[in-house]
Protein backbone atom coordinates (compact mmCIF):
# COMPACT_ATOMS: atom_id res chain seq x y z
CA UNK A 1 0.00 0.00 0.00
CA UNK A 2 2.88 2.12 0.92
CA UNK A 3 4.19 1.46 -2.33
CA UNK A 4 1.68 2.19 -4.20
CA UNK A 5 1.05 5.67 -2.31
CA UNK A 6 4.52 6.85 -3.58
CA UNK A 7 4.51 5.61 -7.06
CA UNK A 8 1.10 7.88 -7.40
CA UNK A 9 2.54 10.80 -5.32
CA UNK A 10 5.74 10.69 -8.27
CA UNK A 11 3.50 10.05 -10.87
CA UNK A 12 1.10 13.54 -10.26
CA UNK A 13 4.34 15.17 -9.07
CA UNK A 14 5.99 14.41 -12.72
CA UNK A 15 2.60 15.39 -14.28
CA UNK A 16 2.49 18.65 -12.41
CA UNK A 17 5.73 19.36 -13.35
CA UNK A 18 5.52 18.54 -16.85
CA UNK A 19 2.40 20.89 -17.06
CA UNK A 20 3.97 24.02 -15.15
CA UNK A 21 7.15 23.51 -18.17
CA UNK A 22 4.20 23.56 -21.29
CA UNK A 23 2.59 26.67 -19.34
CA UNK A 24 5.98 28.31 -18.67
CA UNK A 25 6.86 27.80 -22.64
CA UNK A 26 4.05 29.74 -23.54
CA UNK A 27 5.54 32.43 -26.83
CA UNK A 28 4.27 35.84 -27.68
CA UNK A 29 2.98 34.98 -31.31
CA UNK A 30 1.75 38.58 -32.32
CA UNK A 31 3.59 40.73 -34.53
CA UNK A 32 6.91 42.49 -33.98
CA UNK A 33 6.97 46.37 -32.38
CA UNK A 34 8.08 48.70 -35.12
CA UNK A 35 8.11 52.44 -35.65
CA UNK A 36 4.85 51.19 -38.46
CA UNK A 37 3.36 50.71 -34.79
CA UNK A 38 3.67 54.90 -34.01
CA UNK A 39 2.44 55.54 -37.72
CA UNK A 40 -0.84 53.59 -36.94
CA UNK A 41 -1.31 54.45 -33.22
CA UNK A 42 -2.05 58.23 -33.67
CA UNK A 43 -6.18 58.21 -32.33
CA UNK A 44 -6.65 60.78 -35.16
CA UNK A 45 -9.39 58.15 -36.42
CA UNK A 46 -13.45 58.80 -35.96
CA UNK A 47 -15.96 56.57 -36.00
CA UNK A 48 -19.81 57.55 -37.27
CA UNK A 49 -22.33 56.88 -35.44
CA UNK A 50 -23.71 53.99 -37.31
CA UNK A 51 -20.49 52.02 -36.74
CA UNK A 52 -20.93 52.61 -33.15
CA UNK A 53 -24.49 51.32 -32.78
CA UNK A 54 -23.36 47.50 -31.55
CA UNK A 55 -21.78 46.41 -28.07
CA UNK A 56 -19.57 43.87 -30.46
CA UNK A 57 -18.36 46.94 -32.58
CA UNK A 58 -17.68 49.25 -29.61
CA UNK A 59 -15.76 46.27 -27.79
CA UNK A 60 -13.79 45.95 -31.13
CA UNK A 61 -12.94 50.00 -31.07
CA UNK A 62 -12.15 49.57 -27.56
CA UNK A 63 -9.64 46.62 -27.71
CA UNK A 64 -7.86 47.92 -30.67
CA UNK A 65 -7.41 51.36 -28.88
CA UNK A 66 -6.48 49.86 -25.82
CA UNK A 67 -3.88 47.48 -28.02
CA UNK A 68 -2.42 50.25 -29.61
CA UNK A 69 -1.42 52.33 -26.43
CA UNK A 70 -0.04 49.17 -24.97
CA UNK A 71 2.21 48.35 -28.33
CA UNK A 72 3.26 52.51 -27.80
CA UNK A 73 4.01 51.75 -24.30
CA UNK A 74 6.26 48.77 -24.91
CA UNK A 75 8.12 50.46 -27.30
CA UNK A 76 8.51 53.13 -24.87
CA UNK A 77 9.56 51.15 -22.29
CA UNK A 78 11.99 49.00 -23.89
CA UNK A 79 14.22 52.64 -25.07
CA UNK A 80 16.03 54.98 -23.48
CA UNK A 81 13.22 57.63 -22.61
CA UNK A 82 15.88 60.39 -24.05
CA UNK A 83 15.62 59.88 -27.71
CA UNK A 84 13.76 62.07 -29.87
CA UNK A 85 12.05 58.68 -31.53
CA UNK A 86 11.09 58.02 -27.71
CA UNK A 87 9.43 61.74 -27.00
CA UNK A 88 7.50 61.17 -30.46
CA UNK A 89 6.30 57.60 -28.92
CA UNK A 90 5.64 59.39 -25.78
CA UNK A 91 3.88 62.14 -27.68
CA UNK A 92 1.33 59.32 -29.26
CA UNK A 93 0.42 57.55 -25.88
CA UNK A 94 -0.46 61.10 -24.82
CA UNK A 95 -2.87 61.21 -27.78
CA UNK A 96 -5.21 58.12 -26.22
CA UNK A 97 -6.32 60.95 -23.46
CA UNK A 98 -8.14 63.47 -23.92
CA UNK A 99 -5.67 65.92 -21.27
CA UNK A 100 -2.56 65.47 -21.83
CA UNK A 101 -1.11 64.57 -17.99
CA UNK A 102 2.03 62.49 -17.79
CA UNK A 103 -0.21 60.77 -14.23
CA UNK A 104 -2.37 59.09 -17.04
CA UNK A 105 0.84 56.94 -17.96
CA UNK A 106 2.53 56.34 -15.13
CA UNK A 107 0.92 53.12 -13.51
CA UNK A 108 0.83 51.83 -17.30
CA UNK A 109 4.85 52.59 -17.66
CA UNK A 110 5.31 51.69 -14.05
CA UNK A 111 4.04 48.24 -14.75
CA UNK A 112 5.79 47.23 -17.52
CA UNK A 113 9.16 48.48 -16.11
CA UNK A 114 9.13 46.63 -13.43
CA UNK A 115 8.37 43.31 -15.11
CA UNK A 116 10.63 44.40 -18.09
CA UNK A 117 7.72 43.66 -20.71
CA UNK A 118 8.34 43.82 -24.39
CA UNK A 119 5.15 42.50 -25.57
CA UNK A 120 2.14 42.87 -24.30
CA UNK A 121 -1.63 41.27 -25.90
CA UNK A 122 -5.27 42.24 -24.52
CA UNK A 123 -7.74 39.74 -24.37
CA UNK A 124 -10.98 38.86 -22.85
CA UNK A 125 -12.42 42.78 -22.74
CA UNK A 126 -16.20 43.52 -22.12
CA UNK A 127 -17.43 46.86 -21.73
CA UNK A 128 -19.95 48.35 -19.29
CA UNK A 129 -21.12 51.11 -18.26
CA UNK A 130 -21.46 52.90 -14.66
CA UNK A 131 -24.26 55.28 -13.15
CA UNK A 132 -22.55 57.48 -10.59
CA UNK A 133 -25.16 60.84 -9.85
CA UNK A 134 -26.30 61.42 -13.18
CA UNK A 135 -23.24 60.77 -15.04
CA UNK A 136 -22.83 57.80 -16.91
CA UNK A 137 -19.24 56.41 -17.47
CA UNK A 138 -18.22 53.82 -19.85
CA UNK A 139 -15.56 51.11 -18.88
CA UNK A 140 -13.76 48.46 -20.39
CA UNK A 141 -12.40 45.22 -18.19
CA UNK A 142 -9.81 43.28 -20.06
CA UNK A 143 -6.61 40.91 -19.50
CA UNK A 144 -3.46 41.52 -20.68
CA UNK A 145 -0.51 39.17 -20.99
CA UNK A 146 2.92 40.51 -20.94
CA UNK A 147 5.77 39.01 -22.18
CA UNK A 148 9.73 39.73 -22.64
CA UNK A 149 12.08 40.37 -25.01
CA UNK A 150 12.59 36.73 -25.82
CA UNK A 151 8.75 36.74 -26.23
CA UNK A 152 8.41 34.68 -23.17
CA UNK A 153 5.38 34.84 -21.14
CA UNK A 154 5.33 36.64 -18.18
CA UNK A 155 2.24 36.56 -16.48
CA UNK A 156 -1.42 38.01 -16.90
CA UNK A 157 -3.29 40.81 -15.04
CA UNK A 158 -6.63 42.07 -14.81
CA UNK A 159 -7.15 45.83 -15.98
CA UNK A 160 -9.90 48.24 -16.59
CA UNK A 161 -9.59 51.82 -18.15
CA UNK A 162 -12.22 53.88 -18.17
CA UNK A 163 -12.94 55.53 -21.84
CA UNK A 164 -15.00 57.94 -23.69
CA UNK A 165 -16.42 59.03 -27.00
CA UNK A 166 -16.02 62.67 -27.54
CA UNK A 167 -18.44 64.29 -30.57
CA UNK A 168 -16.24 65.08 -33.28
CA UNK A 169 -18.18 66.57 -36.34
CA UNK A 170 -16.78 66.03 -39.75
CA UNK A 171 -18.45 68.09 -42.53
CA UNK A 172 -21.90 67.78 -40.96
CA UNK A 173 -21.75 64.16 -39.82
CA UNK A 174 -21.75 63.01 -36.50
CA UNK A 175 -18.80 61.31 -35.79
CA UNK A 176 -17.10 60.61 -32.54
CA UNK A 177 -12.84 60.26 -31.56
CA UNK A 178 -12.00 57.73 -28.91
CA UNK A 179 -10.42 59.21 -25.83
CA UNK A 180 -9.30 57.28 -22.66
CA UNK A 181 -10.26 59.02 -19.37
CA UNK A 182 -8.01 56.40 -17.05
CA UNK A 183 -5.76 53.70 -17.69
CA UNK A 184 -4.52 51.35 -15.44
CA UNK A 185 -5.70 53.52 -12.32
CA UNK A 186 -7.39 51.56 -9.28
CA UNK A 187 -9.78 53.75 -7.65
CA UNK A 188 -11.83 53.39 -11.13
CA UNK A 189 -12.64 49.36 -9.53
CA UNK A 190 -14.91 50.65 -6.40
CA UNK A 191 -17.59 51.64 -8.83
CA UNK A 192 -20.51 50.48 -6.78
CA UNK A 193 -23.58 50.53 -9.20
CA UNK A 194 -23.15 48.79 -12.68
CA UNK A 195 -25.19 47.63 -15.71
CA UNK A 196 -24.06 45.72 -18.69
CA UNK A 197 -23.43 48.14 -21.78
CA UNK A 198 -26.16 48.44 -24.01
Amino acid sequence: MKKQNKRYWWILSLSMIIVGLISCNKKYEGEENSLETIRNANNRVTYKKSSLDSLQAINLITSQKVQDLLDLSTLYTSGNKDTEIDSVIYTQMQAHFMTKDSNNLKPLLKEMDSLKVRFAKVNNLTTSKAVIEKDTLDFANFDVEYYDKKRTYITTVNRKAQYFLKASPVKFQKEFKFYFANFYKKEIDSIKTTKPAN
